[in-house]
């Protein structure tokens, strides 16, 4: 709410004490009375935004003068009173609450990150992998099959008197058949190397939702802190529109009635053009954002919605030795990156145990005509000419790779959590500034450019330029509590977790 204004304009004028002359400001006609023995009138101001009404009283001089200057005089004190009124309200400006637009829903940070890792498809994906590694991990811990192989057929005795047997047979044909079976037996070593791999795999992957986690939180937060800057952006240019216009209308009820030159409602005008563009970018920037955001939730929050909350402080104990240690020990990223590279190590090992050949033990049964019989055996492969020199090169080289990726990570994560430490301690100290004396003194500024306005000492644009000065240094005040936000998310994504 608006508080009660009381102005008193000084500029002399010259009315009858019987006077009953009826002016009206913003569409509420006020009678001309007497108080003090000096005539004054009462203005209710009425606000836009909340629709209460303000108080405003007027006092003018005695001295006689005719009615169609009392008339025109005290109009153009009512009016000056009524810019005062719009004026105050700028100084007392504050963002309105989005919650209270019907129809739209609102949301917490803390429900729309719940919601992005219920619904984002990096988290889907995350546990697909999972999923994946686990499957690995059934797989390198099973016996290879066995292999039955059987054959049968018509079988016939032929030449049979050449060799003098036929006589000794009873039976010229028969039905024969053989199976064999054959049981690969693996390697120890090879085994566990294969499932030493396979389990790092699902340790990697576990670690890697971790990360997606972390990441995806970041993203959010992000958003959520652009989206609730864009709002706060809009709601600033809607109240300097409905300020603009107010001015606006004031000024061309003076131009009307001769009290200013025509060329002060053009200015006008053009003010009034250049809020409603400010209005239409504004709006822009919170569609866009609200569908960035939209889109890290997989689409729940849907188009029409609002963010509710407040920027984030920095914290008192923060030190970048504390937060350099906490990286190196706990962040996702270099876990994950260290179970890879355990992982290549047991990769390598695994295909030097491959060298060793995989005994297969045989046995078999054969029934033909006139013998039958029963036999065993091992097949061995024989390493005489490729002892898998590539695999093993080729695992060396993808530990290599895998270690200077770590590397890297920990270089790059070290330079984020310098730099958006610094960031943070920078944007914290602006902030101060700010509340210590910058925006006091914006206040300020402005409200001598009004007295200043209502002495007859500056023109009404020198108190919109004063005005507009103190517009950019709330809107500058904002963006830099949105940079803190913004820095101190980015640092607890390259921490590794919540500061």
């Amino acid at each position: 709410m608006f508080r009660v204004a009381r102005l008193r304009i000084l500029r002399k004028l010259k009315t009858r004490s019987n006077s009953r002359t009826k002016v009206s400001c913003n569409e509420r006609v006020c009678p001309l009375k007497r108080y003090g023995g000096l005539p004054y009138s009462q203005i209710l101001y009425q606000s836009p935004e909340n629709k209460d009404y303000n108080l405003l009283m007027v006092t003018v001089s005695d001295k006689s003068l005719d009615r169609t200057d009392t008339w025109m005089s005290m109009r153009s004190v009512l009016l000056l009173g009524c810019v005062m009124t719009v004026l105050q309200a700028g100084l007392l400006w504050t963002v309105p609450d989005v919650s209270a637009e019907s129809g739209v829903q609102n949301y917490t940070l803390d429900a729309i990150v719940d919601l992005a890792l219920a619904k984002n498809p990096l988290v889907f994906s995350a546990e697909g992998q999972i999923e994946q590694q686990r499957g690995q991990q059934t797989a390198a811990g099973a016996y290879p099959n066995p292999t039955v192989t059987g054959y049968t057929g018509h079988g016939e005795l032929r030449d049979a008197g050449r060799a003098g047997i036929g006589l000794s047979q009873d039976r010229q044909s028969l039905m024969e058949y053989n199976m064999t079976v054959g049981q690969p037996v693996e390697w120890p070593g090879m085994r566990s190397a294969r499932q030493q791999v396979a389990d790092l795999g699902l340790a990697t992957a576990n670690v890697g939702m971790l990360e997606t986690r972390l990441n995806l939180t970041s993203q959010v937060k992000v958003a959520f802190y652009g989206l609730l800057l864009t709002q706060q952006s809009a709601a600033l240019a809607k109240q300097n529109l409905d300020t603009v216009e107010g001015v606006a209308r004031i000024v061309r009820a003076r131009v009307k009635s001769g009290e200013a030159p025509q060329f002060e409602s053009i200015k006008a005008e053009v003010e009034v053009l250049k809020a409603r563009q400010q209005v239409a970018r504004a709006d822009n920037a919170v569609r866009v954002n609200r569908v960035v955001l939209d889109t890290l939730t997989g689409g729940t929050l849907g188009s029409a919605y609002a963010v509710q909350g407040d920027f984030k402080g920095i914290p008192r104990e923060l030190h970048i030795e504390g937060l350099m240690a906490r990286m190196m020990d706990q962040h996702p990223t270099i876990q994950r990156l260290l179970k890879s590279v355990e992982q290549s190590d047991w990769k390598i090992e695994f295909e030097r145990q491959s060298r060793m050949p995989t005994v297969t033990v045989n046995g078999g049964v054969w029934r033909e005509m006139g013998r039958e019989a029963f036999a065993g055996g091992l097949s061995v492969p024989l390493p005489l000419w490729y002892r898998r020199q590539g695999e093993i090169t080729s695992s060396l080289g993808a530990k290599r790779r895998e270690e200077a990726e770590l590397l890297r990570t920990r270089n790059e994560l070290g330079r984020a959590v310098h730099q958006y430490y610094q960031d943070a301690r920078t944007t914290a100290e602006l902030i101060e500034v700010f509340d210590k004396g910058l925006l006091k003194q914006a206040q300020e500024a402005l409200r001598l450019a009004q007295f200043s306005f209502q002495q007859g000492a500056s023109s009404l644009l020198e108190v919109l330029d004063a005005q507009r000065v103190q517009r950019q240094i709330l809107l500058d005040y904002a963006e830099a509590r949105h940079d803190l936000s913004v820095s101190l998310a980015r640092l607890e994504q390259a921490v590794g977790g919540a500061l």
